[in-house]
């Protein structure tokens, strides 16, 4: 099993018998729900890949999460400087479908690593397969203002969905 570590904090594919997701809670219903009900399901079905953060003492107890999957945005939705490097068709890209912290572990940095390792993954998965791009769907205006922080450009035709150019 391929870990990364970062400091005292583990990034591990989401595992339903070694991580407790009934226990987790971000406060927000939809978020919680995907962990405790939907996540397992997904990545059995290859609909996405779940990774969760765990402190190496308390193995069990999930920080934070996020899942990743494929995905494509139109061109035309991207800012115009970018839209002339591309052709009028769908352009490869991954989604950043959920990220989510533990309100009792909150404001120590974890969603900030939690993006680091989003990113780091879709950057060795751009070596094997091409993709422009991580795309994620903001769900309010303190999300939206998480994603512009680490540079993510709202799309044109809906500023709630944003995009992170994975560089060339």
């Amino acid at each position: 099993m391929l870990l990364k570590r970062y400091g005292v904090f583990e990034e591990q594919l989401l595992d339903p018998h070694i991580h407790d997701r009934q226990d987790f809670t971000s406060g927000i219903t939809a978020l919680d729900e995907y962990l405790h009900r939907f996540a397992v399901q997904q990545s059995k079905k290859g609909v996405a890949v779940v990774r969760v953060l765990i402190d190496t003492n308390m193995p069990k107890t999930i920080l934070g999460y996020y899942s990743l999957s494929a995905a494509q945005i139109n061109a035309v939705q991207m800012d115009e400087r970018t839209q002339q490097k591309w052709p009028r068709y769908p352009v490869p890209c991954f989604r950043l479908g959920r990220l989510a912290i533990h309100l009792a572990h909150r404001n120590r940095g974890l969603g900030r690593i939690l993006m680091g390792c989003a990113v780091d993954r879709c950057l060795e998965a751009k070596k094997h397969v091409a993709a422009y791009a991580l795309v994620v769907d903001a769900k309010g205006e303190d999300t939206k203002s998480f994603y512009e922080h680490y540079e993510f450009t709202p799309c044109r035709d809906n500023p709630m969905a944003m995009y992170l150019s994975l560089g060339t």
